[in-house]
């Protein structure tokens, strides 16, 4: 299987499985500043983990940092791919 089919397979099935819930709702600007902002959020969580386990920051509250951030990167790097915004999918306007 080739990667235009693995992705033509993987869009068939997450349409199936959302229906018409996700339609795209971002432009091109829009993903481009999804995608920097995800990606920022992973470094700085890894730079984070990175200062934490070198024992310069201390306690429960940064591992939780950590998490928050890799996930919210993460997010932001899907949603970039997905070409679609939560927060425009629930009604409010974003400037880009």
């Amino acid at each position: 299987m080739d990667e235009n089919q693995l992705h033509e397979t993987t869009s068939e099935n997450l349409h199936r499985i959302i229906g018409d819930k996700m339609e795209c709702n971002i432009d091109a600007k829009g993903k481009a500043a999804r995608l920097r902002l995800g990606i920022m959020a992973v470094i700085g969580s890894a730079l984070l983990a990175a200062t934490v386990l070198l024992g310069i920051l201390e306690g429960t509250f940064w591992w939780i940092a950590v998490a928050g951030s890799a996930f919210g990167g993460a997010f932001s790097i899907w949603e970039a791919r997905a070409g679609w915004c939560i927060v425009r999918a629930m009604g409010f306007k974003t400037p880009l």
